[in-house]
């Protein structure tokens, strides 16, 4: 698939088959994430493959602030991706000190690009995914064990997609791009 091809046809799919994904697909889509570019390549972002059915439903009924629709997604996804990130490097010197007026703020940055990554590689090998932004990462950090040092950036649905959703409205390019 071409790269704008891939940018303009990824979609949030919120409803998947009941084909499993496997730990090698995940892993071809992480493969290619490792490629997001980030800070000074801190390369802060960490994948967690939650295949526990039971774990998924732990955090969709305990860990998305009662926000029923990632419950949902949750529920029927037949595995979630939590993004992980490494604290205190990205836009950090080895001090701790930060190496940027906008502080911490570049760690958040990277993992964005991170999820977008992951998200349109998995697009490019014919799964679907959505991003979750809506839920409790301590009480996220607390179900997975995640690492000492990482905190839970995005949680990230995916799948075999059971749905082509239809493009949303775009801003034109003159909303967009300012020239100067």
């Amino acid at each position: 698939m071409e790269a704008l091809e891939c940018i303009k046809t990824r979609r949030s799919v919120r409803r998947f088959t009941e084909e499993p994904v496997t730990p090698e697909q995940v892993a071809e889509v992480v493969a290619a994430a490792a490629y997001a570019p980030s800070w000074k390549n801190t390369q802060i972002a960490r994948y967690i493959l939650v295949e526990d059915a039971q774990k998924r439903e732990k955090i969709a009924s305990d860990c998305v602030l009662d926000f029923t629709y990632n419950a949902n997604t949750l529920s029927h996804a037949p595995a979630l991706v939590a993004l992980t990130m490494v604290t205190g490097r990205s836009g950090f010197e080895r001090d701790g000190s930060y190496s940027s007026p906008l502080e911490g703020h570049w760690q958040s940055f990277d993992a964005g690009i991170a999820a977008q990554t992951f998200c349109l590689a998995a697009h490019a090998l014919g799964l679907g995914t959505v991003i979750m932004g809506i839920y409790d990462p301590d009480k996220v950090a607390k179900v997975l064990s995640v690492p000492e040092g990482q905190t839970v950036a995005a949680l990230i649905a995916i799948g075999h997609p059971a749905q082509d959703p239809a493009a949303p409205a775009r801003k034109s390019v003159e909303e967009l791009l300012s020239i100067q």
